[in-house]
């Protein structure tokens, strides 16, 4: 299958690589502030399908870019013609790639961390974290045309006991400085993980295994399956 990652993150590239996958990947750029009265799980959620919708529409326009020059026919006009207007699915062709996009944070006490502004809000973060339980949830978005399926994966992290040095010492490493939470559990930050409940690949970004799952019940396999075999 023609698969788009939404996202401009390694870790979550590394997380698809390893599973097996080919992809291409698409950034994605969509504000990130948090509603009103917005739970965690239904902030990751609709992240993630904004940012798939992005994806799909630079993707289409990259398309456009390239069919007008090469003086064709552009897929977007087809596809006004084919849907008669649906939102999403009007701008891409009928055969176009999925898309597949993922946004993570970090919850404690309900409230999203999301990454912080500086190293003074990392610090805090990580002194919240320190000696106690907290959840990360990831939303995943995967989009062809106008159809749009995800979910929420949530894994639950327990952190030990941080001193005020070692709070110091990972700020000062900058690895967390673009991490929700302030944390990267895949790297230096593994040493203060006590033990987690759920997906480890959730907490580095992606469920692997959830992402598969949508893309067998949306029945993405079995249709290249029978594509492979005519």
């Amino acid at each position: 299958m023609r698969l788009i990652l939404a996202s401009a993150s390694p870790r979550r590239a590394d997380l698809l690589r390893a599973a097996g996958f080919t992809f291409d990947t698409v950034v994605a750029d969509v504000d990130e502030a948090v509603r009103v009265g917005e739970s965690p799980a239904l902030y990751v959620r609709r992240l993630a399908a904004e940012k798939s919708f992005a994806a799909q529409s630079s993707y289409v326009a990259s398309a456009f870019r390239r069919t007008s020059a090469a003086g064709r026919e552009s897929p977007a006009n087809r596809l006004r013609q084919g849907f008669g207007g649906q939102e999403a699915g009007r701008h891409v062709p009928p055969d176009g790639p999925i898309i597949l996009a993922a946004d993570t944070t970090v919850v404690v006490d309900n409230e999203i961390l999301g990454k912080p502004r500086d190293d003074q809000d990392a610090a805090a973060m990580l002194e919240r974290l320190s000696g106690r339980r907290h959840d990360v949830l990831t939303g995943v978005s995967i989009r062809r045309n106008a159809f749009e399926v995800g979910r929420v994966e949530t894994t639950e992290v327990c952190f030990a006991a941080l001193t005020p040095d070692e709070v110091a010492w990972y700020v000062g490493s900058g690895e967390g400085r673009d991490k929700a939470g302030g944390y990267a559990i895949q790297g230096l930050a593994s040493r203060f993980v006590t033990r987690i409940d759920g997906s480890y690949a959730n907490v580095v970004g992606l469920p692997v295994a959830a992402v598969v799952a949508l893309l067998t019940e949306a029945g993405f396999f079995l249709e290249e399956r029978r594509k492979s075999r005519s």
